[in-house]
């Protein structure tokens, strides 16, 4: 009986199988196990071994969610905030993009360096300005409190700044300009179409970012009826009594919009990011 040795071709693609496992493991199982403790109680959470198999306890616990803080408002709340930034920032960034791009005028570069830098300041150095000017407008307790401060962003700017710099010739441009198309409609109708893969990556990183902010909701958001998903996931525990159970059904919760959102949107995602990677 003859025995064939494996290829060279077979072994790198069984390590490669191996570390994509290992990392999809790493990946899904802090989600498997929030939804493991958000079927148990805290008792049971905290036990050693841990469980690993579910419990019964999901459905009243998701009872308890809905019953104890306004968690379909806030989830509402968060839809609102998060597809607004999200949005905001695919067109306005690729608007500032545009500018830093493609259009010449006076202290261009010196600005950009500007905005580039300010990506090196810790955002919590701004919430003390941030509350003060939010505080001046009246807009405490608001939505737009958290909406206009995340329409725009210097990593956003310098992204579809990269995107169209690399995308878009100047000929292109030139041409339009020629054919009698203002600066507004260059951008609207010939740059901004072939760089919307980039701008939708970025519009969805930051639905994410500002779903899960949970630091300036904190600091700016009082009523309960104004609470985002995250502000009302702390609403559920007080300083004396911590219910993991509680908690992580909560959470788990908050998670399932953005899991169906990844599934609808997760290839064009990827599909985004790729193209970025190759002409960047």
């Amino acid at each position: 009986m003859s025995m064939t040795r494996p290829r060279s071709g077979d072994r790198v693609r069984w390590w490669t199988y191996a570390l994509l496992a290992l990392a999809a493991f790493a990946c899904l199982f802090p989600l498997y196990w929030m939804f493991i403790v958000a079927t148990t109680d805290t008792a049971t959470a905290t036990t050693l071994p841990p469980e690993i198999v579910p419990g019964g306890n999901f459905f009243h616990l998701a009872g308890l969610v809905f019953s104890t803080v306004p968690f379909v408002r806030s989830v509402v709340n968060s839809l609102v905030v998060a597809g607004t930034i999200g949005v905001g920032q695919a067109v306005l960034c690729a608007l500032a993009g545009f500018a830093f791009a493609k259009l010449r005028f006076r202290g261009r570069d010196a600005l950009f360096l500007l905005v580039v830098l300010t990506m090196t300041v810790p955002t919590q150095l701004a919430i003390v300005p941030q509350y003060m000017i939010t505080s001046w407008l009246g807009w405490v307790d608001t939505l737009q409190a958290l909406i206009v401060p995340g329409l725009a962003n210097a990593f956003g700017i310098f992204w579809m700044r990269q995107h169209i710099s690399s995308t878009i010739s100047d000929e292109i441009l030139q041409a339009a300009r020629i054919d009698g198309a203002s600066t507004w409609q260059i951008f609207w109708r010939v740059a901004f179409p072939l760089v919307r893969p980039a701008a939708f990556v970025l519009g969805l990183l930051g639905f994410v970012t500002a779903w899960n902010d949970f630091l300036w909701p904190f600091v700016v958001l009082k009523s309960p009826e104004m609470y985002t998903v995250q502000i009302a996931i702390k609403a559920l525990q007080n300083s004396f009594n911590i219910d993991l159970g509680l908690a992580m059904s909560g959470s788990f919760l908050a998670t399932l919009p953005l899991l169906v959102l990844f599934v609808f949107v997760g290839r064009r995602m990827v599909a985004g990011i790729m193209d970025g990677a190759f002409k960047g």
